[in-house]
């Protein structure tokens, strides 16, 4: 079959502007110039149409088009017959669709634009797959006759005969207050209309939902809408339960909670899909995984589904062994390194905080004293509540302590939790205007500015950006920043399993070579046990009394934390990544009548202690070689 089936192009309705450029597309297209329609652009034109019929793949409009507007990409062979779906001409294209399985969880783990959303939506019926023939949709006949032979014929029969019923936790929960059309919008009275099972008393107990029964949906912040989005789903009788990034805004006790009340809803004959960016949670929750791997906007692929550990070491990895196809150039490693001299600590110089008190309404907040010094990294681990933002705002000056303490001044870099883009012009007018000097640095566009990938959006308004783009250009103007201690609270929120990854080996690399101190509040525990030289454990009554430790060693302080947790976890032979243990398992138990809640090995990460010898000198989250 000709390789010409395999090519497909892409036109960003965004980004492509036929009456602000000189059709350079189509001018130097050299199938236009033989006579033939390749790409079509008329002055009407919204965006130009591109014949992928007719195209040759040269990739000259690619490199001519003054937005950068025209992906053309040539798929692999074997993609050419399997399309499930694509929304019209030069748009989006699916390849393939996760298999479910009755009575185990699927987890779907992928970077963000890859499919995910659209494939969740074939499987809950709410989109019919149209196998790429967006002009001439096939009919539910001839979609079985092509799924014949494997798991999604019989799943979809299941759904045309109306056996199935399914509910969906939506991506975005801030939506969740304008699509609920009942004029009752209290949140206990909503969980009672909408419960169907026998569990309604066990799902409030375990969310931690009881505080907010009487309370408006319209009132209730990220964490508490995301809880109730869950627990809607949790109490509702279904044959098929959909969720889609449940732990974003949740701490990590949440998270657990949140991944323990979905394995509970298992019955043998339920289908329990899950989207997930924290590897660690999709870990806990999964029966096994399918990878999505593509172009993210362009195109999508569904790996065939494998073991929870096999199918993350494989995302991480970049490489499917069995199609032996590499979809990344480099592996999302993690490693451990001998600590060269550019990583070591400089002792030198030293701060201190002193003890502090804050009283915000019902809330207080006891701080102990601590100290710190450059080139450390300090994460803040604690549950929603528990005075972690008070802490960062203390320290910024943004908020004083009561009494008498003094904070010493220091120059500090802020990168707050809730983003808002209030900013009126483009990504590179904004970098400009706060961080020029940096922006300007060939040392920062090659460690902060590359990696985090700002070029694909920095020409775009800075209040049409995503969640996820709007968190990098944040992380961009924090560390842009001239400062002696970088505050940044919850990197990784709206980012991606991979953006993540990326992000904090930026933030790490960035703070040692810098030679500065760096406080962070995260949840996603992989990411904090990478990047925390020590930790500060926040404990207490969230919301009410809290208390805040002095900073300690990486080990003792996950210890304290994750014991109050009551969790433990193991690290993978292959990857080394953190990985939690399931309740009450062989491992789980042994590790807490030893009082190991994590892994020993996490206590020479980011430390300069002596490596045994048994363990390979490599670095969590280093580029392989």
């Amino acid at each position: 079959m000709s390789d010409r089936l395999t090519r497909i192009a892409i036109v960003n309705n965004d980004k492509c502007k036929p009456k602000k450029c000189r059709q350079e597309c189509k001018k130097s297209c050299p199938v236009v110039r033989t006579g033939k329609l390749c790409i079509e652009v008329t002055s009407e034109s919204k965006i130009a149409f591109i014949s992928e019929r007719l195209c040759i793949g040269c990739g000259i409009c690619v490199k001519k088009c003054p937005f950068g507007a025209i992906n053309i990409i040539n798929l692999p062979t074997n993609l050419e017959s399997q399309v499930t779906h694509r929304y019209s001409a030069n748009s989006f294209k699916l390849h393939r669709l996760p298999m479910p399985r009755p009575g185990q969880v699927l987890g779907l783990v992928g970077t963000n634009g890859i499919g995910k959303s659209t494939a969740l939506k074939i499987l809950s019926g709410k989109l019919k797959p149209n196998l790429g023939r967006y002009d001439d949709p096939p009919d539910w006949e001839e979609i079985l006759k092509y799924f014949r032979g494997s798991e999604l014929q019989n799943y979809f029969t299941k759904v045309l005969e109306d056996d199935l019923k399914t509910a969906t936790k939506p991506q975005y929960v801030d939506q969740v207050p304008k699509a609920i059309k009942s004029a009752e919008k209290r949140v206990g009275k909503l969980m009672e209309k909408l419960s169907s099972m026998d569990n309604l008393e066990k799902i409030l107990d375990i969310l931690e939902l009881r505080h907010v029964l009487d309370r408006d949906v319209g009132l209730l912040s990220g964490g508490e809408l995301q809880r109730f989005a869950i627990g809607s789903v949790c109490v509702t009788r279904a044959d098929v339960y959909m969720f889609d990034e449940p732990s974003s805004f949740l701490d990590v006790k949440q998270r657990l909670n949140a991944a323990r009340t979905i394995r509970d809803l298992l019955r043998p004959d339920d289908y329990v899909i899950v989207v997930e960016h924290d590897l660690s949670v999709l870990d806990y929750l999964s029966d096994f995984i399918c990878v999505l791997y593509g172009k993210p906007g362009v195109y999508g692929v569904v790996t065939l589904p494998a073991s929870v550990r096999e199918g993350i070491n494989i995302f991480l990895d970049g490489n499917i062994p069995t199609e032996n196809l590499r979809f990344r150039e480099e592996s999302l490693t993690f490693r451990l390194a001998e600590a060269g001299d550019e990583l070591k600590f400089d002792k030198a110089r030293g701060y201190t905080y002193p003890q502090m008190e804050k009283t915000l309404g019902g809330f207080h907040l006891a701080i102990e004293a601590g100290q710190f010094t450059d080139s450390e990294i300090i994460v803040m681990m604690g549950e929603n509540g528990t005075g972690k933002t008070t802490f960062c705002r203390l320290l910024a000056g943004l908020e004083k302590p009561d009494g008498q303490a003094k904070i010493p001044q220091m120059h500090i870099s802020l990168k707050p939790q809730k983003i808002t883009a209030k900013f009126e012009g483009t990504v590179r007018q904004l970098f400009l205007k706060k961080i020029k000097a940096s922006f300007l640095s060939p040392q920062f566009q090659t460690d902060v500015y590359k990696p985090l990938r700002i070029d694909d959006f920095i020409d775009q308004e800075v209040q049409n950006l995503s969640g996820g783009e709007l968190q990098r250009v944040a992380i961009v103007l924090s560390l842009g920043k001239p400062a002696d201690i970088y505050l940044i609270d919850e990197p990784s929120a709206y980012l991606d399993s991979e953006q993540r990854i990326i992000a904090a080996r930026v933030i790490k690399r960035f703070i040692m070579h810098s030679k500065k101190t760096a406080f962070i509040v995260e949840h996603d525990f992989i990411m904090a046990t990478y990047l925390a030289d020590r930790v500060i454990v926040f404990d207490g009554q969230p919301s009410i009394d809290a208390h805040a430790n002095s900073p300690e060693g990486l080990l003792t302080g996950c210890n304290s934390f994750l014991k109050n947790l009551d969790v433990t976890f193991r690290r993978d032979p292959n990857s080394f990544r953190p990985r939690i243990n399931k309740y009450n398992s062989q491992m789980d138990q042994e590790q807490k009548l030893n009082g190991n809640y994590v892994s020993p090995l996490l206590n020479y990460l980011g430390n300069n202690q002596a490596i045994p010898n048994h363990v390979p000198v490599q670095f969590f989250l280093e580029e392989s070689s």
